[in-house]
């Protein structure tokens, strides 16, 4: 076993704020997310269902892994909506944190390799079938919230994760402890009631859930949901505002992502709801280049700055809750 001092060090020399590792061992909450499968909490998401077997052990996206190295990328920041712009979830702000976190590991793998023989490294983001937050987790990078945001209760919940698989056994680090208590912001603060409680363990049922109907969802939205959605245009950043561990700390520095990433701020000007609304095909493929949001698709975008605008004229549109604390 090797230690992980090291790597821990090169990790952070790369630009990310925490690094653990954890053996790679079958995924823990593998029946609870078959439950939820089963539930149809993923609503349209059916490649969830396919990438289900890829996603009960490591050994199935690297054969021979052993470790599993986790990373988190801050990418809290100020996030203000000015009346008539869209308003977008705080970590789509900047360019496509696929790239960011992808182009680290690669370069985290790269010296794995060249300091371990015969080593062989699979970066992760949380588009690869495999569960990060467990991973992050078991790596000690944080737990599980009411919100199932992984938290760290120093740092909060404003990062990204990363996973490194590798065939080289590192020292594991201790799982994250930790919990939420009686504390019920997040799900007294949801818009749509997508907060749930099933066998005593808490979820969000997507298909109610303001990110998935604002990016995943295909179609048109129920009136219901639709006025739940307010004045987000892309994601919902609500349950993460509410978090008491999200609360400006002082004592707890964080290092801006913009400081680590320049390129982050590169997407800061979007058109105005009215425009969104009937945005031809040509100027939002060259305005979404490179961003995630991109991911909603051209009549996604549409749809919502569509919603956006109704909401304001019923007055269902309503202030995130830092901006109103």
């Amino acid at each position: 076993m090797n230690n992980a001092h090291a790597l821990k060090e090169k990790a952070l020399w790369l630009g990310f704020d925490q690094i653990g590792v954890c053996d790679a061992v079958p995924a823990p909450h593998l029946e609870t997310y078959r439950a939820w499968l089963d539930r149809g909490f993923h609503g349209t998401m059916e490649y969830l269902e396919r990438h289900l077997p890829l996603k009960e052990s490591p050994q199935n996206m690297l054969p021979g892994v052993r470790s599993v190295v986790a990373v988190t990328l801050n990418y809290r920041r100020e996030n203000r909506t000015a009346p008539g712009l869209p308003r977008i979830a705080t970590y789509a702000l900047g360019r496509d944190y696929h790239r960011v976190i992808r182009g680290k590991l690669k370069r985290l793998a790269t010296w794995i390799e060249a300091e371990y023989a015969g080593a062989e490294c699979r970066p992760c983001v949380d588009s690869a079938p495999i569960f990060d937050r467990d991973y992050a987790r078991l790596a000690g990078l944080g737990w599980f919230g009411k919100n199932t945001c992984l938290i760290d209760s120093k740092r909060g919940s404003w990062f990204f994760i990363g996973l490194l698989l590798t065939t080289v056994q590192f020292e594991p680090d201790a799982p994250s402890v930790g919990g939420c208590g009686t504390c019920r912001r997040c799900i007294d603060a949801c818009p749509t009631g997508a907060i749930v409680q099933h066998d005593g363990v808490w979820q969000v049922d997507a298909r109610r859930c303001v990110s998935y109907l604002t990016i995943e969802h295909k179609g048109e939205i129920e009136p219901e949901l639709a006025t739940g959605i307010g004045d987000w245009t892309f994601g919902c950043d609500v349950c993460q505002d509410v978090c008491p561990f999200n609360e400006p700390r002082p004592s707890q520095p964080m290092r801006s992502a913009e400081a680590t990433d320049p390129d982050l701020t590169k997407f800061r000007q979007w058109p105005r709801l009215e425009q969104l609304a009937v945005i031809p095909s040509e100027d939002w493929d060259r305005t979404s280049q490179g961003s995630p949001i991109r991911r909603a698709g051209l009549e996604g975008i549409r749809r919502n700055a569509r919603i956006n605008l109704h909401n304001a004229i019923t007055g269902s549109a309503r202030p995130k809750p830092s901006d109103s604390r």
